[in-house]
């Protein structure tokens, strides 16, 4: 070990040597990463855990992750335990969402809760269901994070006192403004990255002037269809309107068929109802999984060439497509006469305080440190907007790439749809963005999606 371990976790490895050849399999098996080596940041761990000592204290945490990801948080858990002593019991659940307010309604609710989306936290946080953070940690995330104020904007919600409060702490981060492509047929058609919007539709035209497709797109998801619709929508909200604006659409201050609403579907068109843009036309787009969609990239030649979609979608391209190889990603581009800066579309996970204790507290304490994320970080799957990171820890190259377009971000904001009422994020939104690529107007696809939300209030 390069470093010295601090005293409170040597002591802790003082207890005989049965007990510490036991320590040993189990650090082998739950802690992959050698206190003090590496490129992480340990002099932060050592500090905080010379500051705590949570002995006999069981953090009870739940949240979404399961499986393969609940095995990687659980590897950030297990430090946390060796810095302070303390037991942290997590559970994931798919059903997490309405677990987490049937335990919190009947007063059993953990200490700790892990939001997927912030608009279930503000919900909670309306009730009193929810514990303020201390006042400085705003302040603490604004300085320390990418894009730090949009980060505070998320997590500030309006308390059961009518005041609004600091909620939560995001901890890992999705990426959606990314388009896929193959370096395979960029070189070979010799196609550069585009820097702005601007060049993006120019390399639109000059794919269909060689011969060829641009795009790939797939509305198709079952009873969700529609929902990749809705992404680039918000994705060029983002790219024509100031942040407030997007702000405003999301919480109905201004309705959907707001002239800035209507510019952005009418953006999209310009991409999905051109039939020389879209593999197949816009009909066949409507109907096309997206699972399936990005599937052109990689044919010989080429069916299209570019594919918009989040972080997620390797998952389901071939088997033997190699992510940097056969398959790679750039930022989709804001437009350079909009002096927007450079924004960025996504998702995250919060964590907020259910049940207040000592142990709840020192957590987030823990989570400002960057070693709290780079312990997922080097696990692979995982990105984050702390600002104090470092990048050459991610496991990939793609990682680190997704990880420095979050760096370089001067705006991030949430998913739209996930932030409005389920009726219209997850119902008339979805539908009516089929309508629209099939023909109706951006204009009445936005009256009939405000008409249905004037509805529900």
């Amino acid at each position: 070990m390069t470093t010295t371990i601090t005293s409170t976790i040597r002591n802790r490895l003082l207890c005989g040597g049965a007990l510490i050849a036991l320590a040993a399999g189990a650090q082998a098996q739950d802690m992959p990463f050698e206190i003090g080596s590496g490129d992480m940041h340990w002099d932060g761990f050592e500090a905080f855990a010379d500051e705590y000592d949570l002995s006999g204290e069981t953090i009870e945490i739940t949240g979404p992750w399961t499986g393969l990801e609940k095995d990687k948080v659980d590897v950030m858990f297990r430090y946390f335990e060796e810095a302070t002593g303390a037991d942290v019991n997590y559970s994931g659940s798919d059903s997490f969402e309405q677990d987490i307010v049937i335990a919190a309604r009947a007063g059993t609710a953990p200490n700790l809760a892990v939001f997927p989306q912030p608009g279930l936290a503000a919900d909670m946080a309306s009730q009193g269901l929810l514990t303020p953070l201390p006042e400085e940690t705003a302040d603490w995330v604004a300085e320390n994070y990418s894009a730090g104020d949009s980060w505070v904007d998320l997590a500030t919600y309006e308390g059961e006192d009518g005041e609004e409060h600091l909620y939560g702490q995001f901890y890992r981060v999705d990426l959606k403004s990314l388009v896929w492509y193959s370096p395979i047929a960029f070189d070979e058609m010799g196609y550069e990255i585009p820097e702005s919007m601007e060049e993006l539709k120019e390399l639109t035209q000059q794919i269909v002037d060689d011969g060829g497709t641009p795009w790939c797109i797939g509305l198709g998801s079952g009873a969700a269809t529609g929902w990749p619709a809705t992404d680039w929508v918000e994705d060029l909200m983002l790219r024509t309107q100031d942040p407030s604006v997007y702000d405003q659409w999301v919480t109905n201050e201004i309705p959907f068929d707001d002239p800035a609403v209507v510019e952005a579907m009418e953006e999209f068109g310009w991409f999905v109802k051109n039939d020389d843009y879209v593999q197949g036309g816009a009909q066949v787009a409507a109907t096309t999984d997206f699972r399936d969609s990005p599937n052109g990239l990689f044919s010989v030649p080429p069916e299209c060439y570019m594919h918009r979609q989040a972080s997620f979608i390797p998952a389901f391209f071939p088997d033997n497509v190699e992510l940097g190889q056969d398959a790679d990603f750039f930022y989709l581009p804001a437009y350079e006469d909009r002096d927007l800066g450079k924004p960025v579309l996504g998702a995250g996970t919060l964590f907020s305080i259910t049940n207040p204790s000592d142990g709840a507290s020192a957590m987030l304490e823990f989570l400002k440190l960057p070693i709290a994320h780079e312990l997922w970080m080097a696990q692979d799957g995982f990105l984050t907007a702390h600002a104090g990171v470092n990048l050459d820890v991610y496991a990939s190259d793609a990682q680190r790439a997704m990880g420095e377009i979050i760096a370089d971000a001067t705006t991030f904001r949430y998913d739209a749809s996930d932030l409005m009422p389920s009726e219209i994020g997850a119902g008339a939104f979805w539908t009516g963005m089929v309508d629209f690529v099939t023909g109706d107007s951006a204009e009445n696809v936005g009256a009939a999606i405000q008409s249905r939300w004037d509805g529900i209030q």
